[in-house]
């Protein structure tokens, strides 16, 4: 019997700091929670994705909310909307994803008096890993914050690898116990599939880096690397897939990017929505990511049996392991991305070996079956558990 099929319905909350996140993220999750006979409702900031949710038949609502906000007072009316949204909704659980929405969600949740709550996270967030003095100042007071808000009976902490949760067991917000290490939000490996015909030589090799357009993701060393092999003469064509994300510190800006498209270094597709369509036309995929939670693009390139190369970081090593199932290289360090893209041009038949351990280790490990299951025993776990 699945988990959450025997208690009457209840309501569930998800909430994030943009409805794309929802849609591309969790939807799958909303969906098997609604089949279930569960009243689920999805918020998040307005965007162009909450009518594609609505269109799925699922309920969203836009909250009032400012990513980069850090104004007290614009951030005390955040907390007291979503006090009086859980008031009336009355759910059962709240779950929030990313730091501002764990936090804000856990807080709100525990002044409306809602029974459960999950929050999922990737990382630190800006606040502790950036050196800014906003950031740094910023410290002491969130540092308090996450500690009430993560914490306590009724909740759990969803970490997407092992190396954040030894840095949550470090920073001492929450008590081991309730912390789930659950690997991202899964890849349906029925529609990210292997393409069936080999690639044709006689073309360029194509590699894809598909990500929000932020430094953090690597961009300036996957530029960097793009130059250098094409300085080489090397036939390669350098794929860019994604959009600026203007609500993140770290955003790279347009005028950069089209700058590497007018130098001819790059060619940038801006959003994609057909992932496997792009994937079936890709031969490489990289992410010379400098920290991530757990990648789901790079699962999703895994998954249809491309060759993978990432950097050694969390998050990214729990995806690929070196000379298995893909390429690792150091962390900001273009030269050697350069010489693991020349490799695999090099040496088809490695890269056709790294692919198909890719696909096996993505339906092992991170098909969303098996993402769904973890997560819904984790509410399960919660629902089902005395509220004393």
């Amino acid at each position: 019997m699945s988990p959450l099929s025997t208690p009457p319905p209840q309501k569930v909350i998800l909430f994030a700091n943009t409805d794309w996140y929802l849609y591309n993220f969790r939807r799958s999750l909303a969906l098997a929670l609604k089949q279930q006979g569960h009243d689920v409702l999805l918020i998040s900031p307005p965007g162009a994705y909450g009518d594609k949710l609505r269109a799925l038949g699922l309920r969203w609502e836009p909250v009032p909310m400012d990513r980069r906000s850090l104004n007290p007072l614009r951030e005390a009316r955040l907390l007291a909307w979503l006090v009086a949204l859980f008031r009336r909704e009355r759910p059962a659980l709240v779950h929030g994803f990313t730091i501002k929405c764990a936090v804000y969600g856990s807080l709100a949740a525990r002044l409306a008096g809602v029974p459960a709550r999950v929050n999922a996270v990737a990382g630190m967030g800006y606040v502790f890993t950036s050196n800014d003095l906003k950031a740094r100042l910023l410290r002491p007071v969130v540092r308090t914050l996450m500690h009430a808000a993560l914490d306590g009976h009724q909740a759990r902490l969803v970490l997407q690898n092992p190396d954040d949760v030894a840095l949550f067991e470090r920073a001492g917000f929450v008590d081991r116990s309730r912390i789930r290490l659950i690997p991202g939000s899964g890849v349906d490996c029925s529609r990210f599939t292997a393409r069936s015909e080999a690639r044709d030589a006689k073309q360029p090799l194509r590699v894809l880096l598909a990500a929000r357009l932020l430094w953090d993701k690597g961009i300036a060393e996957y530029i960097a690397a793009a130059r250098q092999l094409k300085a080489e003469g090397r036939d390669i064509r350098f794929l860019l897939a994604g959009d600026p994300d203007p609500g993140n510190p770290a955003a790279v800006p347009e005028a950069d990017v089209r700058g590497w498209v007018d130098e001819g270094v790059v060619e940038w597709l801006g959003h994609v929505d057909d992932m496997p369509a792009l994937f079936a036309r890709t031969d490489i995929v990289v992410l010379p990511s400098y920290r991530e939670g757990l990648p789901k693009g790079l699962i999703e390139a895994a998954a249809c049996a491309l060759p993978l190369v990432t950097t050694d970081v969390p998050g990214c090593r729990e995806v690929v392991t070196d000379g298995v199932d893909g390429l690792r290289v150091p962390v900001r360090d273009a030269a050697a991305l350069a010489r693991a893209i020349a490799r695999l041009q090099d040496d088809p038949a490695l890269a056709r070996r790294l692919g198909e351990a890719a696909r096996a280790k993505a339906l092992s490990q991170f098909d969303e079956r098996v993402v769904l299951a973890a997560t819904l025993s984790v509410y399960d776990e919660l629902l089902r558990a005395p509220t004393a």
